[in-house]
């Protein structure tokens, strides 16, 4: 298993400069932890990757401290499980796995839109990555009906696609694949991610290798 707020005039001036500050703190903390995910999940391996993630989930676990109502950590946390698990391989990486189901459900409940969707497509990977009963929570149907939701709130993404992709690869449908995968590559770049889109391609580039083997 390689395996996601002046008197009156005062007041209110006060109050929208409470809430912009707020919103940059939160959205400087999402980009910190987006930055440093894609550094040790691309750039590092090993032991040195394995205590950086862990390092990354303490960080996750203090912001969902600081803030335990905000869905966005939460996606984020089990992000960095659910990668975790996947860079730890053996049986270690099933409690993580568990662990990142559990981030990202709770996510959902918080808010489903949550960072266009992430926590779908993030735990619908889990679904089909993870094995079934009765070693694991493996469920390939649930894992589609997932990133089917993950699709339909952001349709366009890269991430989703390439899940979707990946997902239907694994299931045989290489011509389903081929498309998704294909839909992926044209997603427009995100200026504030430019390492995760560059090693995304280099994954969907990768896959569409596999795809044509079993297409031609």
């Amino acid at each position: 298993m390689k395996a996601r707020n002046l008197v009156l005039s005062i007041a209110l001036s006060l109050s929208a400069i409470g809430s912009t500050q707020t919103l940059a703190a939160e959205s400087e903390e999402l980009l910190h932890i987006q930055t440093r995910w894609a550094e040790v999940n691309y750039t590092l391996q090993d032991d040195e990757q394995e205590k950086a993630f862990d390092m990354l989930v303490a960080e996750a676990n203090a912001w969902i401290e600081r803030e335990p109502d905000n869905a966005d950590a939460y996606v984020w946390r089990g992000i960095i499980q659910s990668t975790y698990a996947g860079a730890k391989g053996g049986l270690g990486a099933l409690g993580l796995a568990k662990k990142a189901r559990k981030s990202l459900e709770h996510a959902l409940e918080l808010d489903p839109d949550a960072l266009d969707g992430s926590a779908y497509g993030s735990l619908g990977t889990l679904y089909y990555k993870v094995p079934g009963w009765p070693l694991g929570f493996g469920d390939d149907k649930k894992a589609g009906e997932l990133l089917l939701k993950a699709l339909a709130i952001n349709p366009d993404g890269i991430d989703p696609n390439y899940f979707y992709a990946d997902y239907l690869y694994e299931q045989g449908d290489y011509q389903g694949a081929k498309i998704a995968a294909e839909h992926a590559l044209q997603a427009p770049p995100r200026p504030e991610r430019p390492l995760a889109d560059e090693k995304r391609r280099q994954e969907i580039q990768a896959l569409m290798e596999k795809i044509a083997a079993k297409v031609n």
